[in-house]
């Protein structure tokens, strides 16, 4: 086979170039039949012009500072959307930096492309020393869910369909595709180039569960005594707000909502389980996961967590059959999407529930009793905050401002802000999700501005600010609706700990005291302000959201206010030597 030869070649020969496209309008134009609007990316070689090209042509592309904080913000634009985010990085070092986020991606089970520049396959198989060689495709298969290599111009179509495909279908995840350089300036006709390309077409169809499955769980849910609803995050992505609210209050079931689930109901919603999540998770005799999964979350559906063992029988909807069974016994599995199988379990019961009023009794007692004891410790305009009385503004803000995206991260900011905020309609939280990964918060706030258009409220931690900081100069580029408040502690978990040796250097948890974060906001034109109690922390919020100007609020907290690893301290390894030697690792 010849050789082809570049646009500029084909010039310079005097021909004419109007009846002739490339790699790089291709792969455009592909990604546009199909419905993108926006990348997220860090350009560079070999990637560049393709930035350049896809922006001219009208789809929306987003410059960061980093590939992983660009991967996050297509994560979260895939959940957000159900559709596939994408990023696009340049070669090795850029690509790695990206697969984090696309790892990332398909734990989460949210749709996700990482398309990367990458070195001649000739070069690379015989390792001869390439501009960054590396043999991507090989690296990336193992953490994402499909991985594809186009070498052909004439192949592009094909090859964004199934990324697209591999994407959406079934559970969601992350896909790669890899682009040597040398394919996007590759030239074909014109026409034949057009006729390439591939519209997908329901590129997620329904899953529908099979009679005896859905009789079997309506059987259960019909003995159930003390029945609870766990929504997961998967719950929120599947998008079928209506029939999920249209179960939950005809069951008259009491329901649990994970983190990201929280506003498919309101979180001030009757039949709300989340005050007294460790009551309905012990008492529980039935349980029916909705897009949840029985991981470390939900300490793997056993433990004391869960009262006595093996007395609980589990009804668990999901489109993976796989997922069945992980950690306990599924007594029913509904293996369909979301909105198929509630629709056929809402018509299998019928009007046939057996509304258990002492169960839901317990439950709003128990409720009533921790939102008083709550309530008493976010009333306070103590000076240095703690935790709990700025995330008591915030709460206020969320409240008042319904439509805000509210992004989360950090260990004591984290675990506090999941119980303390309410939300009110769905898709309106994001956090660090399945893995726990810090650093999504500029990338995820960044995606929630551009998808949704509504003003973003991003709580960080100051150490989780840290992986991800310098996007606030993206925020400030775009002219974003994203306010940043870093709760600033000057450490991480807490800032008042010492060297164990007793030398001069700090502990290696402590940072930079006080410092001003507020003032790298205002480097970049956006607006910094320093809040040290409830009141200005609350009042800077909801000028800031109702603005819509990019501004950092440095939320000074007492550095002892928080404790160890957050909630998840117990994951940390213990040693009776060291606790000896070290009296000082016996932390609160």
């Amino acid at each position: 086979m010849m050789p082809q030869k570049s646009h500029d070649q084909q010039h310079e020969a005097g021909t004419s170039v109007d009846n002739l496209t490339d790699g790089f309008h291709l792969l455009i134009d592909a990604l546009k039949l199909n419905g993108v609007k926006t990348i997220y990316n860090v350009p560079g070689i070999p990637i560049t012009d393709l930035g350049r090209y896809a922006q001219a042509s009208g789809i929306r592309v987003l410059s960061f500072r980093h590939e992983q904080n660009a991967g996050y913000a297509a994560s979260a634009a895939g959940f957000l959307t159900k559709k596939p985010g994408i990023c696009m990085t340049v070669s090795a070092p850029g690509f790695l930096n990206g697969l984090t986020a696309l790892a990332n991606a398909t734990t989460n089970c949210w749709p996700m492309i990482l398309i990367s520049g990458s070195s001649e396959r000739e070069v690379v198989d015989l390792q001869q020393g390439d501009y960054e060689e590396m043999d991507q495709l090989a690296i990336a298969k193992p953490l994402c869910k499909a991985a594809y290599r186009i070498l052909h111009a004439e192949d592009i179509g094909i090859g964004v369909a199934r990324a697209i495909r591999a994407a959406s279908s079934g559970r969601p995840g992350g896909v790669y595709l890899d682009i040597p350089g040398a394919l996007l300036g590759q030239v074909m006709d014109a026409v034949k180039g057009q006729k390439s390309l591939v519209e997908v077409i329901d590129p997620s169809p329904k899953q529908i569960p099979s009679p005896d499955a859905v009789a079997r769980a309506a059987a259960i849910l019909k003995e159930a005594r003390r029945p609870l609803i766990i929504l997961g995050k998967g719950a929120a992505y599947d998008q079928c707000d209506d029939i999920i609210r249209t179960f939950v209050e005809r069951s008259g079931i009491p329901y649990l909502p994970m983190s990201m689930a929280k506003g498919l109901l309101p979180d001030d919603h009757p039949q709300s389980a989340a005050a007294a999540r460790s009551t309905v998770l012990k008492d529980s005799d039935v349980v029916i996961m909705v897009g949840a999964r029985l991981n470390w979350l939900l300490s793997h559906g056993k433990g004391k967590q869960w009262g006595e063992p093996h007395t609980k029988k589990f009804v668990q909807i999901d489109i993976d059959p796989k997922e069945m069974d992980s950690n306990v016994e599924i007594a029913a599995p509904l293996v369909g999407d979301i909105g198929s199988c509630l629709t056929k379990l809402l018509d299998a019961m019928g009007g046939d529930w057996e509304q258990q009023k002492g169960w839901m009794e317990t439950v709003h007692a128990k409720t009533d009793a921790n939102i008083k004891r709550m309530d008493a410790q976010l009333q306070n305009n103590s000076n240095p905050m703690n935790y709990q009385a700025a995330l008591g503004a915030l709460r206020s803000v969320i409240s008042e401002r319904r439509d805000t995206v509210l992004v989360n991260e950090g260990a004591n900011t984290l675990d506090f802000a999941r119980s303390i905020i309410n939300m009110f309609k769905p898709r309106k939280r994001l956090d660090v999700g399945t893995w726990g990964v810090m650093g999504i918060g500029m990338g995820s706030a960044i995606a929630a501005a551009v998808e949704t258009g509504n003003p973003v409220l991003a709580v960080e931690g100051d150490s989780a600010f840290g992986f991800c900081g310098m996007e606030i100069e993206t925020i400030c580029r775009y002219n974003l609706p994203v306010c940043v408040v870093i709760f600033n502690n000057n450490g991480i978990y807490r800032g008042d700990d010492t060297n164990w040796s007793g030398g001069s250097d700090p502990a290696t948890t402590k940072f930079v005291k006080d410092s001003r974060y507020d003032k790298m906001m205002e480097a970049f034109g956006g607006v910094g302000i320093y809040a040290t109690t409830p009141d200005e922390l609350k009042r800077a919020a909801l000028e800031a959201i109702d603005s819509r100007k990019p501004t950092l609020i440095n939320a000074v907290i007492d550095p002892a206010a928080g404790k160890e690893s957050g909630n998840i301290g117990s994951l940390n390894p213990q040693s009776i030597v060291a606790k000896a030697r070290y009296p000082q690792a016996v932390r609160n």
